[in-house]
């Protein structure tokens, strides 16, 4: 029961916050479980990429019914297909090191490491770049930033939406709540390709499956709060909000990071 309740809140905070800012919560829900949870680092990665999708695809939903959307759809599609085939790479590589290394720990520390560097990079490049892109090539460049996205937010466990919303302003010049949509739909597609290539595995890893409709019930419940919420905020509270919950995450992993060092 206390397992429940702890997911569940977790799940309903988390992405709630990420819907707000297009963070997508696997950010937030990887560390804290990593802290909390007694689960395999297989189970806790997969669980977040399941609460994550599930948050995707609720908010992805409620905005294709919604109006007067900035988001053009062809240059979606090319980061949706770029995003799933980083999704294939990054669990590949995911699992690979897995059977490498045997020791949780070991790649653990390595996701929080590249982690750290991820958030804050997205901190430091939260912005337009100083650069023009030729239109003729922005289809190719939304698919490999796709790719890379899809795959390191799939090899860390954590969504990538801090990383997915920074990249998206730096390279596209979008606006922070035009790159949160953007960011989810790319959260959507690789996390949907991870969930895949996860199932012959999940037996195997002693996954709790009747644990998965309590996930997605917090993951629906805190898409639409989180959707809500973003309605009534302006881009600078958005912007806010995703450099606060970022800062706060960073320190989360450091503490993550000593504690695993530590023991």
């Amino acid at each position: 029961m206390e397992k429940i309740i702890l997911y569940f809140c977790v799940i309903l905070f988390s992405n709630t916050i990420g819907a707000i800012s297009g963070m997508g919560g696997g950010v937030i829900i990887k560390p804290v479980l990593d802290h909390f949870s007694s689960d395999s680092l297989f189970a806790i990665n997969f669980y977040a990429s399941f609460a994550v999708f599930i948050m995707a695809m609720t908010t992805t939903t409620n905005v294709i019914f919604r109006k007067n959307i900035d988001i053009e759809w062809l240059d979606a599609c090319f980061l949706a297909v770029g995003s799933a085939v980083g999704g294939f790479l990054g669990d590949g590589i995911f699992t690979r090191m897995l059977n490498i290394f045997k020791n949780d720990h070991v790649v653990n520390m390595v996701q929080i490491i590249l982690v750290i560097i991820s958030l804050v990079l997205s901190l430091l490049y939260s912005r337009p770049g100083k650069f023009k892109l030729k239109s003729k090539l922005e289809w190719l460049i939304y698919i490999l930033l796709g790719i890379f996205l899809g795959g390191l937010s799939t090899f860390l466990g954590i969504g990538g939406g801090p990383i997915n919303v920074a990249a998206l302003i730096f390279v596209f010049k979008f606006k922070p709540k035009r790159a949160a949509l953007y960011s989810i739909i790319s959260i959507l597609f690789s996390q949907l390709i991870k969930i895949i290539s996860n199932v012959p595995a999940l037996t195997e890893h002693h996954l709790q499956i009747a644990l998965l409709p309590i996930i997605a019930i917090a993951a629906v419940l805190g898409s639409n709060f989180g959707t809500q919420i973003s309605l009534r905020l302006t881009e600078k509270m958005v912007l806010m909000i995703y450099k606060f919950v970022v800062a706060l995450v960073i320190g989360l992993n450091l503490y993550n990071g000593v504690s695993i060092l530590i023991n």
